[in-house]
């Protein structure tokens, strides 16, 4: 089904509120296009749990563009690989090995969530110019005031995590393409940063429709428990993806994407592919041996824009084992190779 509402808010941080046991979301108040805001920020799980989570300081994704040309204000977003919907795994975004649990408050400075989130809400709010973008489900009490911030109508966004490999309760908000996150742009300097989290219990390899992919076998007898072995991107661990030619010189343009084999054995392409930031595949044969690099020259339908993208490696059960991102500065140096 998926999350309802999906899209992206932006706006200037005028106020927040920091979690406590007692209520486990990090509120932010924002002002955009002449109306108020609130962004709930979990940073517990229902359960109690600690929230996974990574922050990049300096984000360079080609995202980044088409959100700066974005006035204030909510926009919708139909989830899909083109346009600003997000999906941490199939835009290589961040990998559950980045993530790191923290609890929402603890002694100290800087080593738990209330920290790693106040520090770039407090920059957002020290001037007008830094713009905050959250992406994550809309949801409106219309003739209610926000109950942290006493606007009306109480408003804002939620969901602003991981939303798919859910199980249980929250399967009804798997999907692809609909992930939440919060990104700043500071104007003065340039510079973006992104926080990414997740809920423990969420699968990281999902299939298209954002539920958990894994393989179930049939219970054998009333006595004996079933047995779940969730299938794991462990290919990705052999071969990955070190380089790419984006922008080649002379026509036509000869793009190639550059794998290694890091395993001791060797590693049989027919099944795997290579696919763009639309999901066109490109199909691979052959061989490659144990510490082997090979430069594979691809065609239609898949090709690598100079305006920025994506590469995936699929592995043969339609799994991506490893993905790059590119931006269109990268990409705009005619002949160089980009190398990861």
């Amino acid at each position: 089904m998926g999350i309802p509402a999906y899209g992206v808010l932006v706006g200037r941080v005028s106020d927040r509120q920091l979690a406590t046991p007692k209520k486990n979301h990090y509120e932010v108040r924002v002002e955009a296009a002449g109306a108020s805001f609130r962004i709930a920020v979990n940073v517990q799980s229902q359960d109690k749990s600690e929230v996974l989570y990574h922050v990049v300081d300096n984000f360079v994704h080609p995202l980044t563009a088409k959100l700066a040309a974005l006035a204030d204000g909510r926009h919708p977003i139909v989830p899909g690989p083109d346009g600003l919907a997000l999906d941490f795994t199939r835009q290589h975004l961040v990998t559950r090995a980045e993530m790191e649990a923290l609890p929402l408050s603890a002694p100290g400075t800087d080593n738990d969530l209330n920290d790693k989130i106040d520090k770039f809400v407090s920059d957002a709010m020290s001037s007008s110019k830094p713009r905050i973008y959250a992406f994550g489900s809309y949801f409106i009490d219309a003739g209610k005031a926000d109950p942290y911030f006493a606007f009306t109508p109480g408003q804002g966004i939620h969901d602003v995590h991981f939303n798919q490999g859910n199980s249980g309760t929250f399967k009804k908000d798997n999907g692809i393409f609909q992930d939440g996150a919060l990104l700043f742009h500071f104007p003065d300097t340039g510079r973006w940063s992104a926080i990414f989290l997740a809920f423990q219990t969420q699968d990281w390899v999902t299939d298209e429709k954002g539920n958990p992919a894994s393989v179930t076998t049939k219970k054998p007898d009333p006595d004996e428990p079933v047995v779940t072995k969730p299938v794991l991107p462990a290919a990705g661990e052999r071969l990955r993806i070190v380089a790419i030619m984006a922008n080649a010189k002379g026509t036509p343009e000869i793009e190639s994407v550059t794998l290694i084999n890091t395993s001791p054995d060797e590693v049989k392409l027919d099944g795997w592919a290579l696919a763009d930031r639309n999901q066109n595949r490109f199909p691979l044969s052959g061989s490659l041996a144990s510490g082997n690099a090979s430069r594979i020259t691809i065609g239609k339908p898949m090709e690598l824009s100079n305006k920025g993208g994506a590469v995936s490696l699929v592995d043969p059960d339609g799994k991506i084992a490893d993905g790059v991102s590119y931006t269109k500065a990268q990409a705009s140096k005619e002949g160089w190779t980009i190398v990861f």
